[in-house]
């Protein structure tokens, strides 16, 4: 079966269901890494990118604007930055998945016993939630702005960058 639009899965409804241990399987989560650039340096500068609207965002679409964010960053600061996925995707997603086409109203029995299967994973994202942080210096802020706008697109949700100093 195909992936399912977005749109499907954006709106945060129902009980959140995060079970693991009573479900079969289920997925395994896509963010591949949740840290990546320079781990060891303190930087002066957090960029974060924070939701507007309250929202589930799947795990692909935030890998989706982890890798965008990384590659602007790497062009432009090289080793100067830290990225971290704030959130990680804990809500299981279902679908019930039914036969299209002609002839599937007698294989399908419609709307009985639709649970649904496991599918993918989501983060349920509250109003202000950050999702990707980047931490830098103050000579590649603009740069990180840049990364995290890009990042944006990537989203299912209206995003805002928060920009705050580490004062010392």
């Amino acid at each position: 079966m195909t992936r399912k639009p977005a749109r499907m899965y954006r709106k945060v409804e129902g009980q959140i269901y995060t079970r693991r241990e009573y479900m079969g399987g289920v997925p395994n989560c896509r963010i591949s890494q949740f840290d990546t650039g320079n781990l060891h340096v303190e930087y002066p500068v957090a960029l974060s990118l924070g939701t507007e609207e309250a929202a589930q965002v799947r795990d692909i679409a935030l890998e989706a604007a982890r890798i965008s964010a990384v590659r602007v960053m790497e062009k432009a600061a090289l080793n100067e930055y830290h990225l971290k996925v704030r959130r990680y995707p804990h809500q299981i997603l279902r679908e019930h998945k039914m036969a299209m086409g002609a002839g599937a109203d007698r294989i399908s029995d419609g709307m009985r016993g639709a649970f649904g299967k496991p599918v993918g994973h989501a983060v349920r994202a509250e109003i202000g939630s950050e999702l990707l942080t980047v931490y830098t210096t103050e000579a590649h802020l603009d740069d990180a702005k840049e990364a995290l706008r890009k990042a944006s697109h990537k989203l299912p949700c209206p995003t805002r960058v928060v920009v705050s100093r580490r004062t010392s």
